[in-house]
């Protein structure tokens, strides 16, 4: 549904994208992600047509953006960053507007925007002036006028930002619910989204891909994911560590008292059996024994580390 191909924007020097490629079928959920300043707006204003590329190629459903922009914009719905709108409009009067500019009219325009409403569950302020809600709720208006013509592609930047953990909990569900059908790109900093909505995360940085895979294989990066840490008394440290000296790369340190040693993962499983095996057999009870699981933010900070979050260009 979005094929990108060597896509390059410059700003003079700087070269915000630099050969990007990638595509994203129907029925994924894409997390896109970078620091500030890896060119993540920058390429969702390209798909979009808000901005043209210095080269490469962008095609949204089957239409390119630079041959056929109107027929792009027809099959996106877009959230901005910020969700702007008009401040001095009502909710209500604002997605009528919208349905207007989507050539919505009559009964189509009517169930439109109810549909939308509902979804969003933005009807307890639908007669207040834009200006006058809250950040969340300004965020759920730009949700509504985002999906208002039930577009095959969603590009949402930061759609959760300023959403208290009900909300967030509402709209991640609102995006599983749609995902089936639709092709969705979102743009966020928090980590635990993707790990919650998204089949798919892809890190940029410095405008070129730096990691593409699922959650799941991007924590395969990080040592600690499916890790074992045992933690045992100061009086059995000898013990545990003899007990536990044939696993690969052991660590140990002193942590509140106890004595925590972890054991990596091995072949890409938790070696909890083989850990607790070792220890009955050197006679060791530990405190607690427990598998871990890697964090994105680790895999993401070793990926994007350097120059890329100092760069003035988004």
């Amino acid at each position: 549904m979005i094929e990108i191909e060597h896509l390059v924007k410059r700003f003079g020097p700087l070269a915000a994208v630099d050969d990007l490629s990638f595509r994203v079928s129907t029925g994924e959920v894409l997390g896109f992600l970078g620091p500030n300043g890896a060119g993540k707006s920058t390429t969702m204003k390209m798909i979009t047509g808000f901005l043209t590329p210095s080269s490469g190629s962008i095609r949204v459903c089957g239409h390119d953006v630079a041959t056929d922009p109107l027929g792009v914009k027809e099959s996106i719905g877009y959230l901005p960053e910020g969700a702007p709108a008009y401040p001095d409009m009502t909710p209500l009067g604002f997605l009528r507007f919208i349905a207007q500019v989507r050539g919505l009219s009559g009964v189509k325009a009517v169930l439109a925007v109810d549909r939308a409403i509902e979804q969003t569950d933005i009807l307890a302020v639908i007669d207040q002036p834009i200006d006058t809600l809250s950040k969340g709720f300004k965020r759920r208006v730009g949700i509504a006028q985002a999906i208002l013509h039930d577009p095959p592609v969603l590009i949402m930047d930061e759609p959760t930002d300023g959403l208290d953990p009900n909300q967030k909990f509402e709209v991640r569900r609102l995006i599983q619910a749609m995902a089936a059908n639709k092709t969705i790109v979102i743009s966020t900093h928090i980590l635990e989204e993707v790990e919650a909505i998204c089949t798919r995360a892809l890190i940029i940085d410095r405008g070129r891909v730096v990691a593409d895979g699922t959650p799941q294989e991007l924590l395969l990066r990080t040592s600690r994911h499916l890790g074992v840490v045992v933690d045992v008394a100061l009086e059995d440290r000898v013990a545990a560590h003899a007990a536990l000296t044939a696993f690969k790369d052991l660590a140990a340190e002193e942590l509140n008292g106890v004595i925590q040693f972890f054991v990596p993962r091995h072949l890409d499983q938790a070696p909890i059996v083989a850990v607790a095996e070792a220890l009955k057999a050197g006679g060791i009870s530990p405190r607690a024994l427990r598998v871990v699981t890697g964090r994105l933010d680790d895999v993401f900070r070793t990926l994007t580390r350097g120059e890329a979050g100092t760069r003035s260009a988004a």
